[in-house]
């Protein structure tokens, strides 16, 4: 068996409860999956977004519903390390990743009033626009409890507001697109 076999079937099996039920329900629930989607899966390298990217293989593989996936990284000005490591795990989870190159990391550096808000804004524009040019209605991102508490914490420390993120939105800036 191979390694991203092996994983996979941890997936489903040994973490069932904790991990695939759980992404199963908010599927299903938040009806974020529908006949004829084709869904960007934006990864970052991370354990979260890699782990959606997986989940996003095995719903594929199982669901009887006709959807299409892709798997996009967006390289914001990473080292060559870690845009290497990115791509090395990748291929041991047999995520077939396409990456593109931007120069946001260079453009925020400079930035003295909230750079964090402006580099994440950034970001989705860019993920925003290279899905619809790989002809996607939606994207999906790996957050989850930890992200939305700290996206609370952040918001009234710096921006003195109490905004949260949903689990489905659709896009202000990109109207075509509902992200999650």
């Amino acid at each position: 068996m191979e390694r991203y076999e092996e994983i996979e079937q941890t997936i489903v099996k040994t973490y069932r409860k904790e991990i695939w039920k759980r992404f199963i329900k908010g599927i299903t629930e938040y009806e974020m999956v529908k006949e004829g989607d084709k869904i960007a899966v934006c990864i970052s390298g991370g354990k979260d977004s890699m782990l959606l990217a997986k989940c996003f293989q095995e719903l594929k593989k199982h669901r009887k519903m006709n959807f299409e996936v892709c798997f996009i990284v967006m390289n914001p000005g990473y080292n060559e390390k870690n845009k290497d490591k990115i791509i090395e795990n990748a291929k041991i989870l047999n995520i077939p990743i396409e990456m593109f190159e931007t120069d946001i990391f260079s453009r925020v550096v400079k930035i003295e009033d909230s750079p964090c808000y402006l580099c994440a804004r950034m970001r989705r524009g860019y993920l925003y626009e290279k899905a619809k040019a790989m002809g996607c209605n939606k994207i999906a991102l790996g957050h989850h409890f930890n992200d939305v508490i700290e996206t609370i914490v952040m918001g009234m420390f710096y921006g003195a507001q109490m905004q949260t993120m949903m689990p489905k939105v659709c896009s202000t800036s990109h109207p075509r697109y509902g992200a999650y």
